[in-house]
Order: C-alpha cells, then structure tokens, then sequence
C-alpha cells in the first residue's frame, strides 16, 4: 500500500507513520517529491488497519496496490522516474541513441567505432565485454581487458558506457568500470543477480526476457527496486513468436503499456528486436514514435566481419543516417 502526506507534513509525522508500519512488520520505502512526501508500505496490509493509518497526523490518504508490483507501480510514484547517467537524462522527454558493436572485439576497432558514433550523434556508448552466447565455441568477449577498453573510450569521447553484467560474482568488477549495467534477456529472472544490482548505486539496464510477459517483466524490475535500487531502465529487445522471418517479434506496444502501468523509463532495441540492419531504422522511428525514452543500436565498422551479431549491425554511415531522421522526426513532433 501507498500512504500519501500532506503537502505540510512534517518530518516528525512522516517518521512516526513509518515508526508504526516497521512496528507491524512492514517494509518501508520513502518518496519525497516536490508536492508530496509518499511512504511506500510492503507486507501483510491486514495487520493494520487503514482507517487508522488515515487519522494519523499528516496523512493525507492510504491507497492499497492491488498488483503483484508495488515499487515500480504507478500507485506509488505517479511522476515519471528520469534516470542521470552523466549529463544524460533517461525519461525526461529526450531521445538518448545508445550505440557501439555488439562486443569490444579489440581496442583499436572499439576506439575507431566509439569516436565514429560520437561523432553520428550518440549520446551514450555500448559494448560487451562478457558475451553469453548460444554455442560454448562462439566469441565469449574480452572480459576485464574489454571493460579497461570501455573505459578508455569514455575518456576519448566523454560519452557514459553501457555494458552488460553476467552474474552476481561479477557485478563488483564491472560497476568499477561502466557507468550502466546491463541485466541481459537470458538473465531477467536471475533474481539472485537482480538482488545483488539493486545493491549498488548505478542505473540498471533490464532487458525483457525472449519468452517473459510484460508482469514477468515488471516483476523482475521490482527486485531490483526493492532490494534498494530504483534507477532501473526498462529495455524492449523483442520476444519469441512463431514467426521466423525475424530474429525476435518487437513488442512496440510494451512502450504505452510500460508508462501506464509503471513510472520506469523504457528504451528499445532494434538490432535484437528484428536481427536485420535494413528493419533497425524504421523500427527505431516506430519506437520514438510509440513514446519510448532512448534507443539501443549496434554499430560496426564492417558488419561481415563482426565476431558477433553481424546481420543486425548498422555501418557507421547508416547509423549516421538513423541518428539525420530521429532528428528531423523529433523536430516535426513526435507524437
């Protein structure tokens, strides 16, 4: 449940409302906003009572969550949340274009590709230096030395990077280079490694897994939130269908869904969402389009030659060309 102040509550009524929840066994969560201060309440709501809970000083009315969610649910925080990643803002109405190849295959081809996209009009870098992949003989990624490059490219550009994190023995490692972690489609419901990045202080990428409802979903951005974390960025990648002329079905509308039902931003992924570099761009267009707060592409310098997800890279040229439209379409209006 949601306890909702008064405008004028005072800090002594706020601590004393939370004084009595932690007394019933209550798990607090505490939102100060700019008009209101909301007490977020997770536990056995029959062990108080409501009414109550309304007639203490300050309070200004008690809403009870009905869904599985609470934390990330519009119920308890009706404003937007807006993510800071440097001088980048994720969920204020901008357009963040996260881009980089799909893994750092070396430093001097990572360094060339970062400056390029920096260039086209990236606001943020990716790269994966730990690469799960399907076959156990495939690239697996560079690892520590992948990460030190993803660094060094921060430095060069001035642009945040974006990278994945694979299990909770590793999130130590990679918070101490990269300024977003990334929770992978095949790790959404690692809920051990979801606890363990709602630990530190760094925003949270959380990819929607290939079979996971949109529930499923929200219910795995929860963890996080709930174990002390609340930058979480959603990240629609696309899902398993019957069709197979595509690499995953892109699910355009969890955009509108994730805004109404949650107060998380959520950004796409095209590459992963079609797995073809010519559907990427009017994907991208479509997502911005459906209200989504930032993009995620694949970029590489020469896609035949990529150690991994070639098809669905866009070359340097192409992004820059994505990155032209994404400009002039926010310019005439998106909506």
């Amino acid at each position: 449940m949601v306890v909702v102040m008064e405008k004028n509550a005072s800090d002594r009524e706020i601590e004393l409302v939370q004084e009595r929840l932690r007394r019933e066994g209550f798990q607090i969560h505490l939102s100060r906003g700019v008009e209101r201060t909301i007490i977020g309440a997770i536990g056995d709501r029959s062990r108080v009572n409501l009414e109550f809970l309304e007639a203490l000083p300050g309070v200004e009315k008690v809403v009870p969550i009905m869904k599985p969610f609470k934390l990330t649910s519009r119920e308890f925080q009706e404003s937007d949340t807006v993510v800071t990643v440097g001088e980048q803002r994720i969920g204020d109405g901008s357009i963040q274009v996260i881009a980089g190849p799909c893994a750092v295959e070396s430093r001097e081809k990572y360094l060339e590709i970062a400056q390029m996209v920096k260039d086209a009009g990236a606001t943020m870098l990716r790269g994966g230096a730990f690469k799960p992949r399907t076959s156990p003989y495939s690239f697996q990624g560079l690892e520590e030395e992948g990460l030190k490059i993803l660094a060094e490219a921060r430095e060069m550009t001035g642009l945040p990077v974006v990278t994945e994190v694979m299990d909770q023995r590793s999130v130590e490692l990679v918070a101490r280079y990269a300024d977003v972690l990334q929770i992978g489609a095949r790790n959404m419901q690692n809920f051990f490694l979801l606890r363990e990045v709602g630990r530190i202080s760094k925003p949270i990428i959380l990819k929607r897994g290939p079979s996971a409802t949109l529930e499923e979903w929200i219910m795995a951005a929860e963890y996080i939130v709930s174990s002390g974390n609340p930058q979480v960025i959603m990240c629609e990648r696309g899902i398993r269908t019957f069709e197979t002329y595509t690499r995953n079905t892109l699910d355009l509308s969890a955009i509108p869904v994730i805004k109404r039902l949650t107060h998380l931003p959520i950004i796409v992924d095209p590459s992963h969402g079609t797995g073809k570099w010519r559907l990427v761009e009017p994907m991208a267009l479509a997502a911005v389009a459906a209200g989504c707060d930032g993009l995620m592409i694949e970029v590489h310098q020469n896609p035949s030659e990529a150690l991994s997800d070639g098809p669905q890279s866009l070359t340097p040229e192409n992004f820059s060309r994505l990155v032209t439209n994404l400009r002039r379409f926010a310019q005439n209006g998106r909506h």
